[in-house]
């Protein structure tokens, strides 16, 4: 294992740490607490808070994605693990302006735990609370089971529009319906070319072959639909848009938000290289791109790979997805 670090088991709150002490002006700690992060910002009452979390070792999310027109507070755990409950239920308690506080989240088992006791605490506040899973990674189950699927780099679209539609004081409602529609809209699908190492496991998640890649691998190591030789990248790309386009399924004159996000360990010179057949691809199809996003968005400590998200928009979700937005690890004007 070569890794810039300290002690493996500090890892997670020296990292948060450097973050708040980089960015004092956007987020703090509650109580000291690098499990607890919140906007610095001065609250707004009346205002919808969203609260996430997860595991720490996905940069920028899930903490890269609190601020202006984003999150409002998040709860991190160790790398690749949830956050406690208790933790999450501080958070809560921090960001409610009196509106209710929207979970929005990925689907996995010790988040959704851990979210439903921190709600159940919420609730003996009398602070509402309401919950949306972002399940748009297409390869983690099949479609008649998409409630069922992992949330993987679509977070952050889901994100951008729920935290839009707060910003304008929607109710908790409607922000809860503009994040499950977000979520029913976009699909997800990656491909893995190499492990990553958990700093206090000090050895590969998972063995691949050096002539091999793996498609559908999730961002934790899980396992994806098949694993085949190396590819050339318009080859993954004509690969992974084919189950995305059939899963929705998206129709010539449908306009998309497009996301290519690398993994972590992959140069952004290839992230464009598969913009640039994505573009090609939605083009023969008649699909329109209305924004588009490269770069690393959720990623996997140093995992090379990367991931392609589209959002079939309607006129509400292309003005929530313009809308303006700031954090440390994210900035858009209209």
């Amino acid at each position: 294992m070569k890794k810039l670090i300290n002690k493996p088991e500090d890892f997670a709150r020296e990292t948060v740490e450097g973050i708040v002490l980089a960015h004092p002006e956007s987020l703090k700690m509650l109580n000291d607490s690098y499990h607890c992060l919140v906007r610095a910002d001065a609250k707004k009452p009346g205002k919808v808070a969203i609260a996430t979390g997860g595991g720490s070792g996905h940069l920028p999310v899930f903490l890269g994605y609190v601020g202006y027109g984003l999150a409002d507070g998040v709860t991190v755990g160790n790398v690749f693990a949830s956050p406690s409950a208790e933790a999450m239920y501080e958070v809560d308690k921090a960001i409610d302006n009196g509106a209710g506080v929207l979970h929005l989240y990925g689907r996995y088992g010790g988040d959704i735990m851990n979210f439903g006791m921190a709600a159940d605490l919420a609730a003996m506040d009398d602070i509402e609370i309401a919950e949306v899973l972002v399940t748009d990674d297409v390869a983690s189950a099949p479609k008649e089971k998409a409630d069922k699927r992992r949330g993987v780099a679509g977070l952050f679209f889901a994100y951008k529009t729920a935290g839009a539609a707060a910003e304008k004081m929607f109710s908790l409602a409607e922000v809860t319906r503009i994040a499950q529609k977000t979520v029913d809209r976009m699909r997800t699908m990656g491909v893995a070319l190499t492990p990553c190492i958990v700093p206090e496991a000090g050895k590969a998640t998972f063995s691949i072959g050096e002539d091999e890649m793996e498609i559908g691998m999730g961002i934790h190591g899980e396992p994806g639909i098949h694993r085949t030789k190396l590819q050339s990248v318009d080859c993954v790309v004509e690969d992974i848009l084919k189950k995305i386009l059939e899963d929705l399924p998206y129709q010539s004159g449908d306009e998309v938000a497009v996301l290519v996000n690398g993994l972590g360990g992959t140069p952004k010179e290839e992230l464009y290289l598969a913009y640039r057949k994505t573009h090609q691809i939605l083009m023969e199809q008649g699909i329109n791109i209305h924004r588009k996003y490269i770069g690393e968005y959720a990623t996997s400590l140093e995992m090379a790979g990367m991931s392609i998200t589209l959002l079939k928009l309607d006129e509400e979700l292309k003005e929530l997805i313009d809308a303006p937005a700031y954090s440390p690890f994210f900035e858009q004007s209209r």
